[in-house]
């Protein structure tokens, strides 16, 4: 779901780093009027800059990474237990060295290549953006604050994030047409499965992990949400 969701650096997406921006400006109004009034022109030119558009990279490769690694366990995960089903009704019950390789051998590729441009491209930036969002509309570490953070990540971005995974995959499968199927099967129930993980998860991120670093933390947790996201997008 957060998985979705670091890394430091700087970098807004659609512009949002202008956050960044809006609250630096508050808190240094203060004490740079004067020096506004001074260099006026070059200061406007200055922030124009600085509230350009930047694409989040570190943030997107990173989740792209992670959400290959999750692919990946979920992978080769399933094809051994397979093959530990099909010792069952063999005379030996341990896997040879051949068919370890076999398994690695049959990893496709494609779907790796899917899952992981769904972290590059979409669920890392992405995150970043509502992590900054949520960071500026809500600045204070207060206890109503954390409350409210964690429910706005599961009830706007967890159905987000599952609507746009879903619909990613069945755009690469060429499936669209039964996306409105594989919503009704299994949405709600993944969705449902992602509160149990990422609400403790939401929590820490938003109580002790720093902004620059939430998307990674996000990310690390997603590891295991992107083998859960990766098995139920096979099906």
């Amino acid at each position: 779901m957060d998985a979705l969701g670091g890394f430091g650096g700087a970098g807004g997406f659609w512009g949002w780093n202008g956050f960044d921006q809006r609250r630096k400006k508050k808190k240094n109004s203060s004490g740079d009027r004067g020096k506004q009034r001074n260099s006026g022109s070059s200061d406007s030119v200055n922030v124009s800059k600085d509230a350009g558009y930047r694409f989040p990279l570190k943030q997107a490769v990173t989740a792209g990474a992670l959400t290959f690694t999750g692919d990946t366990i979920a992978q080769i995960s399933g094809r051994w237990n397979k093959k530990r089903a099909a010792l069952q009704h063999s005379a030996s019950d341990k896997l040879d060295e051949e068919e370890w390789w076999s398994i690695l051998a049959e990893h496709d590729w494609v779907r790796a290549l899917r899952m992981s441009s769904y972290g590059l491209l979409l669920y890392g930036p992405g995150s970043y953006a509502w992590y900054q969002y949520l960071d500026y509309s809500l600045p204070k570490p207060t206890a109503t604050n954390l409350v409210l953070k964690v429910l706005l990540n599961q009830v706007v971005l967890g159905p987000i994030v599952i609507g746009v995974i879903f619909a990613w995959n069945n755009l690469w499968l060429g499936k669209l047409s039964e996306l409105g199927n594989k919503y009704q099967k299994d949405a709600l129930p993944t969705l449902l499965y992602g509160f149990r993980f990422w609400i403790p998860v939401s929590i820490l991120n938003f109580s002790v992990v720093p902004l620059q670093a939430r998307v990674a933390f996000m990310s690390m947790g997603s590891v295991f949400w992107n083998f859960y996201l990766s098995s139920a997008m096979s099906k």
